[in-house]
């Protein structure tokens, strides 16, 4: 089964932290402009950086790991980690396995809230004004520096010790 031919590329330093990028999510899953229900989120530094976050889809997802009920589960043909709220019960332990932070929860429907790639279609990446969320096809040189930028993370949250 082949994964999804597409990506969301994340360029921090196109970030003019904006926020429309939470504002199209929500508005998307939500119905509303509230970024606190977007999934996915502008962390701004003291320094001037700001950088979108969201889920990335990892192949070998440590969320789908920790749930214990299925409620998780990896699309074997898009790649997408997708949430099934019939199953999930609300014990959190997927948000607290995300090593990147990338997955909250929704404590009125009692479920996490997490990027689905909006059935391919992602609307942060459509109304980025800079293009510092972008979906592209998933050739070499994306995947290539789709993983560079998850390493930088993975990297900068090692320093911080979180």
């Amino acid at each position: 089964m082949e994964k999804t031919s597409k990506l969301l590329m994340i360029s921090p330093e196109k970030c003019i932290s904006c926020g429309t990028c939470e504002l199209a999510c929500s508005l998307a899953h939500e119905g509303e402009f509230r970024p606190s229900k977007s999934r996915i989120s502008v962390h701004r530094f003291d320094m001037g950086v700001t950088v979108p976050m969201t889920c990335f889809q990892c192949d070998s997802a440590a969320c789908v790991a920790a749930c214990k009920t299925s409620a998780l589960v990896k699309d074997t043909e898009t790649g997408i980690v997708n949430v099934n709220s019939q199953k999930c019960i609300g014990c959190r332990m997927c948000e607290m396995a995300c090593p990147f932070g990338n997955i909250s929860y929704n404590a009125v429907t009692k479920t996490p809230m997490k990027c689905d790639l909006c059935d391919g279609d992602p609307e942060c990446a459509k109304y980025c004004p800079t293009k510092a969320i972008e979906y592209l096809n998933a050739d070499s040189s994306t995947i290539r520096k789709k993983k560079e930028f998850s390493a930088k993370i993975a990297a900068a949250l090692g320093e911080v010790n979180i």
